[in-house]
């Protein structure tokens, strides 16, 4: 009497498709919040937020509730990390992505303090709502790339770990293009008092959808091995920081270009470019808008209109995008620190280049933002592999989210103010804001260069 082995059972696994939208959704919401936040921090919350103070005051209280989210995001990196390590990925992506997209809906519910009886209710939960956003966003990274490469196969965790920094370029086009949108098509009025809500309330659809994704998920390969081998760590925060102390140092700092570089060639050229060429433009530009005019603190920026400068941007960005798909291949085919270490030195040299490029008029500043942003996407890319390989899998969640959440304070939380004071220092001069960043473009290829290639670390049997 013969008898038929019963087939073997084969795990579920995740497909290729469900891993690139559910590691996309959250950092492309990541990104369209920091950009939708910024835009109204600077052209609506001081007088909705802030309407007792004067102008200048009440831009500061704005940027100061902006800067909240940066100090959440590294206690978010150490709440969803712990929980990341300790229960798996997929219940702590969706946790974040709660966290995160329903702060921002309320953000674009709530009442203004222009509204009777919320004079200081509104400001107060705008702090509390940016901050739950900074929770949200500390988690969310690191659990989107481990998605990411913890489901890629062998030899594409550097091409799989690009699925989630494609969510910058993504979240930044989407972002622009929806204020550009309502900016042609609303009075500034219409968008002051109603507009403005827009763009937050409309996150509401990619949360909805992420979570639909997310839901759909198994457990990664090497978190479930990690939970059959009894290897969980009890507190992977202790231990993190007991066993792998070292690459926490080496990954801020081989982030800390990339956050310099993201930042500088977003928000301050942003600034720099639609701030008035001359005194005698910005001063009428002050009373066309009813607002007073210093000449002595007056810096000369490039003069172009927002909207022209916006466009710009995006076409910017959208080479941001592409040479982000194109590092992961590069980063396969020749390790990760080779062409990281490539991409700093280019980055190094760039910064020397912001004078003569800012200088040569429109073709110039063009060729400044595409160059910048073919850099940010070669530099951005790889780190959704490079940073989760330095950490042994029990504590990797953890390790790597506390390394980009510190590297965010370091590098983007302080690039802009920095950038800006730079600018006044030299009379409108933008020659200290290259030296900045190719200062902190060497500190990160000293990093790359002290730290090991990780193309072929064992990305399932390591624990610590």
């Amino acid at each position: 009497m013969s008898s038929t082995a019963a087939p073997a059972k084969t795990a579920p696994v995740n497909s290729r498709g469900r891993v690139i939208l559910a590691s996309l959704i959250g950092t492309s919401i990541e990104f369209y919040d920091f950009y939708v936040y910024a835009t109204a921090a600077v052209l609506v919350f001081p007088a909705l937020f802030f309407p007792t103070q004067n102008a200048n005051s009440a831009l500061l209280s704005s940027f100061a509730v902006f800067g909240a989210a940066f100090v959440a995001r590294p206690i978010g990196s150490i709440i969803f990390g712990h929980f990341g390590d300790k229960i798996g990925r997929k219940g702590t992506l969706v946790a974040s992505l709660l966290t995160m997209g329903i702060a921002t809906v309320l953000i674009g519910c709530l009442p203004t303090a222009l509204t009777p009886g919320w004079e200081f209710f509104a400001p107060a939960l705008l702090v509390l709502f940016r901050f739950c956003q900074g929770l949200g966003l500390g988690g969310e990274w690191s659990g989107a790339a481990l998605l990411a490469t913890e489901n890629a196969p062998e030899g594409k965790r550097a091409i799989y770990g690009t699925f989630p920094q494609m969510g910058a370029p993504i979240g930044f086009i989407v972002a622009n293009v929806v204020f550009l949108i309502l900016s042609i098509n609303l009075s500034p009025d219409a968008f002051q008092a109603w507009g403005w809500r827009i763009p937050f309330l409309a996150s509401a659809v990619l949360v909805i959808i992420g979570l639909y994704i997310r839901l759909k998920l198994v457990e990664t390969p090497a978190f479930q091995k990690v939970v059959a081998t009894g290897e969980v760590a009890k507190l992977p925060l202790a231990r993190v920081f007991k066993a792998s102390w070292r690459q926490l140092i080496l990954g801020t700092f081989i982030m800390l270009a990339t956050y310099v570089l993201f930042y500088l060639m977003t928000t301050f050229t942003l600034t720099y470019g639609t701030t008035a060429s001359s005194a005698e433009t910005a001063a009428a530009n002050a009373e066309a808008a009813g607002k007073p005019f210093n000449a002595e603190a007056f810096v000369p920026g490039l003069g172009y209109t927002r909207n022209d400068f916006l466009i710009m941007l995006i076409v910017g960005v959208v080479f941001f995008g592409i040479f982000t798909l194109i590092s992961g291949p590069l980063a396969e085919k020749y390790g990760r620190r080779n062409m990281l270490s490539l991409t700093t030195i280019g980055i190094i040299i760039f910064g020397a280049l912001f004078v003569p490029l800012f200088g040569a008029g429109q073709v110039g500043v063009m060729a400044l933002l595409i160059i910048g942003f073919i850099l940010m996407g070669l530099t951005f890319g790889p780190m959704g592999a490079q940073l989760p390989e330095l950490f042994p899998t029990n504590v990797r969640y953890t390790g790597s989210a506390i390394s980009y959440n510190v590297a965010s304070i370091l590098g983007a939380a302080v690039a802009p103010f920095i950038a800006v004071a730079l600018w006044q220092a030299a009379d409108g001069s933008v020659w200290l804001v290259g030296a900045y960043l190719s200062v902190m473009a060497v500190l990160t290829l000293i990093a790359l260069r002290i730290s090991k290639e990780t193309r072929d670390v064992n990305y399932e049997n390591n624990v610590s």
